[in-house]
């Protein structure tokens, strides 16, 4: 006979189990957790967190002078609308006035008895009184034709430039979108490299800024020339030395006319504030303060980077004489006034004054000479 046996259960059932898969889990939840933070990604030195604001400074640059192309476009198109609106409201009035003559022609005729004038005419026996009505209907008649030709051509004229007026309106519109977007992309930029520097310690943010001060403490001592060698950066010793980067060994010669002019104001500038989309007098971007100076010398300039490479004739890194405009980056997006000893004054970045610099500090992209 089969002997009746309990069925034997696991060590892990019933609350058992339960209670050891939970320990398991939490076991391998912490375990995670741990290799997690053990593969943390490590916090940014002082240098790398320099870097990713200078990267970020650079990247807002670019869409500063896209804001300024945008705007630049906008104003234009603003201003075509308006011309076109107090051009329409001219043509409006005229057109009223035209049409004032027609209803005063049209008065006169239903006091008259509303009679057509040749049948007017057809009904006079007096020979004198004839001619007399005969010349003066046909007078009133060219009047007519010539009221009813300004009605029309003032009505066509009005209809033609509210046509144009809707399509300058639109293209107003597209202009505005694209300067919304290019200021959020700018002020996204400019915000990302605030929260990078807030996250520095009270330690960290201090060597920061040192050595932002020895970087511009560098190009003070560039602009100053200072009498101790040690104090000025490689670039610009080997400038003052060779006159320029390896094979740069053009003679520095001081600038004349209008190149004078725009030097001596950029000059005047020195020490005030980057300020993006600016274009002075208190602050300065970087194509703002060139346009600024070659403004003040007579010439005009465009407003971008990318359109101000194109305004005067390109000359090589070989040929640069002070005033001529020396550009960085590949995308074209910053611009100094080249004032000699291969030094320039430009608008750096937020943060950073108008101030002189080697202009071995960036990628050189090429040269424009104006004026």
């Amino acid at each position: 006979m089969a002997a009746h046996r309990k069925p034997r259960q696991s060590p892990l059932g019933g609350q058992a189990g339960r209670t050891a898969a939970t320990l398991a889990l939490a076991s391998a939840a912490t375990a995670t957790l741990f290799e997690g933070s053990g593969h943390a990604e490590p916090r940014p030195t002082t240098a790398q967190v320099r870097e990713k604001v200078d990267r970020l400074y650079e990247e807002a640059e670019v869409a500063t002078e896209r804001y300024n192309g945008a705007k630049e476009k906008a104003d234009q198109a603003r201003a075509a609308f308006e011309r076109l609106r107090d051009e329409a409201a001219r043509r409006t009035q005229r057109l009223n006035t035209a049409r004032d003559g027609l209803g005063s022609m049209a008065a006169a005729q239903y006091r008259s008895g509303g009679l057509d004038p040749a049948v007017q005419l057809a009904l006079t026996s007096d020979p004198d009184q004839y001619l007399d009505r005969a010349a003066r209907a046909e007078r009133a008649a060219d009047r007519q034709a010539v009221a009813v030709d300004a009605v029309r051509h003032e009505l066509a004229a009005v209809q033609r430039l509210r046509g144009e007026s809707a399509g300058r309106l639109e293209s107003l519109r597209g202009h505005e979108a694209e300067l919304r977007r290019q200021k959020a992309a700018v002020l996204g930029k400019l915000g990302a490299a605030r929260t990078l520097l807030a996250r520095l310690t009270a330690e960290e943010r201090a060597r920061y800024e040192a050595a932002e001060a020895a970087r511009n403490t560098s190009a003070g001592n560039a602009r100053t020339g200072s009498a101790d060698p040690a104090a000025a950066p490689a670039a610009v010793r080997a400038d003052r030395s060779s006159g320029g980067r390896s094979g740069d060994r053009a003679p520095v010669t001081a600038p004349a006319g209008r190149a004078s002019q725009a030097v001596s104001f950029a000059r005047a500038q020195l020490g005030k504030p980057y300020v993006w989309g600016a274009t002075g007098p208190s602050g300065y971007d970087c194509s703002g303060l060139t346009q600024a100076a070659w403004r003040a010398a007579g010439v005009t300039l465009p407003r971008t980077t990318y359109t101000q490479i194109n305004a005067g004739r390109r000359v090589s890194r070989s040929q640069l004489a002070p005033g001529d405009l020396v550009f960085f980056y590949s995308g074209i997006s910053h611009v100094g006034l080249y004032i000699g000893g291969g030094q320039m004054i430009h608008a750096p970045r937020p943060g950073a004054p108008v101030r002189i610099a080697p202009i071995d500090e960036m990628p050189f992209a090429g040269a424009t000479r104006v004026g």
